[in-house]
């Protein structure tokens, strides 16, 4: 074999290389061949074909054509098992071989992109057939391949591979830094591979990332529509034209736009649920009557789903956006529970342990435990944030603009608590799941990692529900302050203590008192340590390098105890100073929390005649928040 490949290389170098007039940039001859093998793919003739495609390439020198014999080599073994629901392990070790030959000429031939086409071929490949844990394993191998050989298109392509396998389970969320990593590659960079290929489709799911009416979307789609370079490019703009125009009752462009895709006959390519949106669509725009979604139909694109449910909103079928959003939900979790025991089945596979399967059957009894505590707990919060509403609506009497604002607060509220709660939930059931397998699935140290995200997402929930409830009974004045005597430093040390678990990996944490003499003085020290706690998990969630300072000083401001909480975040533009004390207000969607914790601190402090405030002046960077605390409170008469 190796010297075959010699040969072949030795070939190579000393013929000239044909004329050129086809796609590919091949010889024509090799062309010729080269597409009656694609024809081929699948049929007894391939072979015959695929070793004429060879001869001819080595004939003409072509190595582009060379490589293409192994590209085809490796397709044809994916197409002859495309009709089988599950594969073998020796059938799925043939694939890898096939795959490790193209990467292997591909890297002596100077091909770089076919030598990660080959990644890209075998990953399809294991995703077809449910095998999401290989798949998993070879986008990381291509990843650490590209950047250990300092290839860009590499870490481009590994970047787009991952995008698609988050998409294709409906996470946008989670693929989002991986766009704007291949972004980042592909607007920097200038590699000729790379800026052949269009960036339109990552700027429209870029776009997918944000809420429909968040200004980036417009952003990002004029940034598509700027890059186009192919008829799929123009497709796919107008596609997400419609559902933006629609959103923004531009009814105009949106007839232009649907029109366009519905007469393209590529549009499955993007979407095969598409027509049944437009069709939903239609009836809010035109004003027509329509009951539900259905989103069993539509489960491939659940984001189309989200779009409905939002034009809903705006076109004033708020009961039809709401039923949408929370049927969503329940879909969600329902696919999470089949996705979670999926992948302990194909981990049973690749171990080869026998006596895995009666726990496993042990486990999904376990799972449905767990899944019907998920729906308990979901259900739960819906009823307290809708106790919580009805409280709230109820309290409201002022213009209809803003109970206008406050419709779409609730609205915007469940929408995100359903993530945030969801969030630490299936990282609780996924990483519990884990380390109920047999002694011996995993290393010690990994178990004791599992139990750690687990104890930690369970302190992220009930930080969450403790943050609903404070709020709830703020709201129905059962929030009482109870005075008595507290020490200064002792308050601020033990928020420290409560809160440092929330640190980022690298982050110090520290106390640095003015005077480290004792001070004591009334007030309710309950109180101060949950203002405390909250502002330095606020400082933690922001803050991924640097610092976190907790200080006090009884100088700052006479007849108070100031606290302030100083990191080295992204800080907070002094506009926002106090948009971010309002309730439900989150700077960054993508950050973890309710958008209560602000406001329950303000709130709690004007409580006790003190005040928490964002200091606009400080401009060393980061932020820099102030707890002032009065040392003679005026105290309620019992």
């Amino acid at each position: 074999m190796k010297r075959s490949r010699l040969i072949l290389i030795l070939l190579t170098l000393s013929l000239a290389l044909a004329a050129q007039n086809n796609p590919y940039g091949i010889d024509d001859e090799c062309y010729v061949l080269y597409r009656k093998a694609e024809t081929a793919l699948g049929t007894t003739g391939f072979n015959t074909v695929n070793n004429q495609l060879l001869s001819k390439a080595i004939q003409k020198g072509d190595i582009k054509a060379q490589t293409l014999y192994y590209v085809e080599r490796l397709k044809n073994a994916t197409e002859l098992l495309q009709d089988q629901k599950t594969t073998t392990q020796k059938q799925d070790a043939e694939v890898m071989e096939l795959m490790e030959d193209l990467k292997r000429v591909a890297s002596d031939l100077g091909q770089t992109q076919y030598f990660y086409y080959a990644y890209d071929i075998a990953q399809n490949y294991f995703f077809y057939h449910d095998k999401l844990v290989q798949t998993m394993e070879l986008v990381q191998d291509m990843r650490e391949q590209a950047v250990a050989r300092k290839e860009p298109y590499g870490i481009w392509m590994g970047n787009r591979y991952i995008i698609s396998l988050y998409i294709a389970q409906n996470d946008y969320i989670s693929a989002k830094k991986y766009i704007l990593e291949a972004l980042r590659v592909y607007e920097s960079s200038d590699d000729p591979l790379i800026k052949a290929e269009s960036a339109t489709r990552l700027y429209c799911e870029m776009s997918d990332t944000f809420p429909i009416g968040n200004d980036s979307v417009q952003f990002y789609l004029n940034k598509a529509d700027a890059a186009r370079l192919q008829h799929m490019d123009t497709l796919r703009c107008e596609y997400h034209h419609a559902k933006l125009a629609a959103y923004q009752r531009d009814v105009e462009r949106y007839e232009q736009a649907r029109d366009y895709c519905l007469a393209d006959p590529s549009l499955y390519v993007i979407s095969a649920t598409a027509p049944t949106m437009f069709s939903y669509i239609d009836k809010l725009v035109y004003g027509e009557e329509l009951e539900d979604i259905d989103i069993i139909y539509m489960s491939q694109h659940l984001r189309e789903v989200k779009y409905i449910a939002n034009i809903a909103e705006e076109y004033g079928r708020k009961d039809l956006a709401f039923n949408t959003e929370k049927n969503l939900v329940a879909y969600e979790e329902k696919k999470l529970a089949e996705s979670n025991q999926s992948k302990l089945t194909e981990i049973e596979a690749k171990m080869g342990n026998t006596v895995l399967s009666a726990q496993v059957d042990q486990e999904s009894l376990r799972a449905k435990k767990a899944s019907r505590l998920v729906l308990f707990l979901i259900i739960f919060i819906l009823v307290v944030v809708i106790v919580f509403f009805v409280i709230y609506t109820r309290s409201l009497k002022k213009t209809n603009e803003k109970v206008r604002l406050a419709d779409a607060a609730k609205t915007r509220f469940v929408q995100n608590m359903s993530h945030e709660v969801r969030t630490p939930l299936n990282a609780i059931v996924g990483f519990s799941q884990l380390l109920s397998l047999p002694d011996g699935s995993f290393p010690e140290e990994e178990k004791e990692e599992f139990a750690g995200h687990i104890i930690n997402n369970t302190k992220m929930l009930t930080m969450l529900l403790d943050d609903i409830l404070n709020a709830s009974a703020m709201d129905k004045g059962d929030y009482r302050i109870s005075y008595e005597e507290g020490e200064m430093n002792y308050m601020a040390e033990a928020a420290i203590s409560s809160a440092e678990h929330r640190l980022q990996p690298g982050v110090r944490m520290y106390y640095a008192p003015e005077n480290g003499d004792p001070y004591t003085f009334r007030t309710d020290p309950r109180r101060v340590q949950q203002i405390l706690i909250n502002l330095l998990t606020n400082a933690c969630k922001h803050t991924v390098t640097g610092e976190i300072k907790l200080a006090s000083s009884l100088t700052e401001k006479p007849g108070y105890v100031t606290y302030s909480v100083t990191d080295t975040g992204p800080g907070v533009p002094p506009e926002q100073a106090e948009k971010i004390f309002e309730r439900f207000a989150k700077l960054n969607d993508f950050v973890q929390g309710t958008g209560l914790g602000l406001s329950i601190c303000r709130d709690i402090a004007s409580r006790m005649g003190a005040e928490v405030y964002l200091d606009t002046s400080y401009t060393a960077g980061g932020a820099r928040f102030v707890f002032a605390v009065p040392c003679k409170p005026d105290e309620p008469q019992q």
